[in-house]
């Protein structure tokens, strides 16, 4: 990114036209911009109704609340100045027109009001994570788990954890500077190698909660497969309530993937419409079967659609996901109202195995009904997931492994390489809140905000 010693501006509401554009300047010239826009600054924090005009012409642009914060006591720890326009495009583009021509201004990149806050302390690197995944929860349970993030749910915990493998290095090296001292190293060492046993045993008990929290930011998958015309890209499209795939009468239609985003009672899933599953001679069908068969099997769960008998082909071999067998088409095959239809399936609890039509409706709610509870049983615990992205998995792995070591080595009395690798896994949890060596990171996860955060 550009210097930080610059004052930047954005855009920081929705897209205009709106009933309220929010322009923010921050960094050190902005109580001169104030200034040249509004002729004062008001209290810190105080909003005040001003004219805004354009400082070289004194032309009239808008009248606006606008709001003063001195740092350090602000977002990005910096003066910002927040400017409540009326949200015209006419209006916002004369502003920013205004606040180029200002000496030491310039428009900001992305995330760049975030990685300020960043670096003058404001925020941790989970917490901006957390504040990214905010920006795109698309369901509740998402919502949620940001939240949790921003307001320092796994920073907190890993910021203890490094204040206290800190202390327990600080032992290790006094162990070491009074060996002479045979009372003084022994009691040092022991209490040393008792708490990087207790941290290691934290933080395997974090890791051993699995991917939960990671899964609800990313979303369920579930895959719907079968042989052709079984009715998978009607059923998607009466599930999505829209035509998202093309349906046909004729076989092999769908040759790709197509994805469908839902919200299941607050649950994110991902919904899958894949390639008839079947033999064929056509190079283009035969590369979308085996991205179907791909994508089934790195699935959470598999709706295996059928118009007749027999279960999927790749259910039951262990390794694979849940699959659920559907019977489609129920409308077409002159069912009787209340006549009871055959349930016993090879391979297939009853519990599991739904008879519906797509293009009625009959049956689906109970489908997503099951489907929404599936999501639900998958998402939620007692306790709410720390681990949300695989950065920070990768990180805390790092230091559980390195605390692994360092307790061997502190067994058998190494004390150097013990204190050694206390170090580095104090050094991962430094990384995982971005206190030390994150550089090489930083730009990978501030371009993915939008301008103007």
């Amino acid at each position: 990114m550009a210097s930080s010693s610059d004052t930047i501006y954005a855009l920081s509401s929705g897209s205009v036209p709106a009933a309220i554009g929010v322009v923010r300047i921050s960094g050190p010239a902005a109580r001169k911009a104030l200034e040249g826009l509004v002729g004062r600054v008001p209290e810190s924090r105080r909003a005040m109704l001003a004219t805004i005009r354009d400082p070289a012409s004194r032309e009239t642009i808008d009248q606006a609340l606008v709001l003063f914060f001195e740092g350090p006591n602000s977002e990005t720890g910096e003066d910002v100045v927040e400017l409540q326009l009326h949200g015209g495009r006419a209006v916002i583009a004369a502003t920013f027109a205004a606040l180029s021509r200002i000496p030491g201004l310039r428009p900001a990149e992305a995330g760049e009001f975030t990685r300020r806050g960043f670096e003058n302390g404001k925020l941790d690197l989970t917490a901006v994570e957390g504040l990214a995944d905010l920006i795109y929860a698309d369901t509740e349970a998402q919502r949620r788990q940001a939240v949790r993030q921003l307001q320092g749910l796994l920073g907190d915990r890993a910021e203890n954890w490094r204040l206290r493998l800190i202390e327990a290095m600080a032992l290790a090296e006094a162990g070491i500077d009074f060996s002479d001292e045979a009372d003084v190293a022994a009691d040092v060492a022991a209490r040393s190698l008792h708490a990087a046993r207790l941290l290691r045993q934290e933080i395997a008990a974090l890791l051993a909660e699995g991917r939960r929290g990671e899964r609800l930011r990313e979303g369920l998958v579930v895959a719907i497969a079968g042989p052709p015309n079984a009715g998978k890209s009607t059923l998607l499209n009466r599930i999505a309530r829209r035509d998202v795939a093309i349906v046909s009468p004729h076989a092999g239609t769908t040759r790709d993937v197509i994805e469908v985003h839902l919200d299941l009672e607050g649950y994110p899933v991902t919904l899958l419409d894949t390639a008839g599953i079947r033999e064929t001679d056509d190079p283009v069908e035969r590369e979308g079967v085996a991205r179907a068969r791909a994508r089934a099997a790195a699935a959470d769960l598999v709706l295996w659609l059928t118009d007749g008998e027999g279960a999927n082909p790749d259910s039951g071999q262990g390794s694979g996901p849940e699959s659920w067998l559907i019977r489609t088409k129920i409308d077409l095959r002159g069912d009787r109202e209340g006549e009871k239809r055959p349930r016993t399936v090879l391979g297939t609890e009853d519990q599991h195995f739904y008879e519906l039509s797509a293009v009625s409706g009959e049956g689906v709610d109970r489908l997503l009904a099951d489907l929404a509870a599936f999501a639900k049983s998958a998402f939620e615990s007692r306790e709410p997931a720390l681990v949300t992205r695989e950065r920070q998995r990768h990180l805390l792995e790092s230091a559980e492994s390195a605390l692994k070591r360092a307790i061997r080595e502190g067994e058998a009395g190494r004390e150097d390489t013990f204190a050694e690798e206390l170090r580095l896994a104090a050094q991962a949890l430094g990384r995982l809140t971005g206190r030390v060596d994150v550089e090489d990171i930083l730009d990978k996860i501030f371009r993915d905000f939008c301008i103007g955060k």
